[in-house]
């Protein structure tokens, strides 16, 4: 076979492996409550996922990681303006400090994920992985729930709150996702 024949060839692999593990994350993201929130997350990362869903969670978990340190930078740029009222400040640092607390929880829980697959209480990790990640998504709702009865500008309100609708749905496509391991 001529190298051009094969430069073909391995395109044409390289391309149909390419749209199997696409179609493999769009299967594992119709499994969430937010398809087309995971399938933008996680399709990007499509030949490091290929097919194996310890890794989708591991990318899925991770992507929710990064994307809570942008929300919590966010955050903590709003405490920088100047003009907030006594509640906004005192929501702000709330939200500050839940979101803090979600990336702790997050970061525990990608550790324990890594390390699954050599562990002998598997189950036992598994209920603990998701009971952090759940408590994540308590962390998330507990800072717009004190948006209520409060007065608080546009510029708060709507950076809090799309940071944290944001964040919410991809904590719940990581729970739904974790459903799909065999642990």
């Amino acid at each position: 076979m001529s190298t051009s024949m094969q430069t073909v060839s391995a395109a044409t692999t390289n391309k149909a492996s390419a749209k199997t593990y696409k179609k493999f994350i769009k299967s594992a993201c119709n499994s969430t409550t937010y398809p087309k929130v995971c399938y933008k997350a996680l399709s990007p990362s499509a030949s490091a996922i290929k097919t194996d869903t310890s890794k989708l969670c591991n990318i899925a978990l991770s992507f929710t990681l990064n994307a809570t340190y942008n929300a919590s930078s966010s955050i903590d740029s709003l405490s920088k303006m100047k003009g907030l009222s006594p509640s906004e400040k005192e929501i702000i640092h709330d939200c500050a400090e839940t979101t803090g607390e979600a990336i702790d929880e997050l970061e525990k829980s990608l550790k324990t994920l890594a390390n699954l697959q050599g562990s002998g209480h598997k189950a036992d990790e598994m209920n603990d992985l998701k009971t952090w990640v759940s408590a994540v998504l308590t962390d998330e709702y507990t800072c717009t729930d004190e948006f209520d009865g409060q007065k608080v500008s546009k510029a708060v309100k709507n950076t809090i709150n799309k940071s944290v609708l944001y964040l919410a749905q991809l904590t719940s496509n990581c729970l739904a996702l974790f459903n799909l391991l065999d642990y």
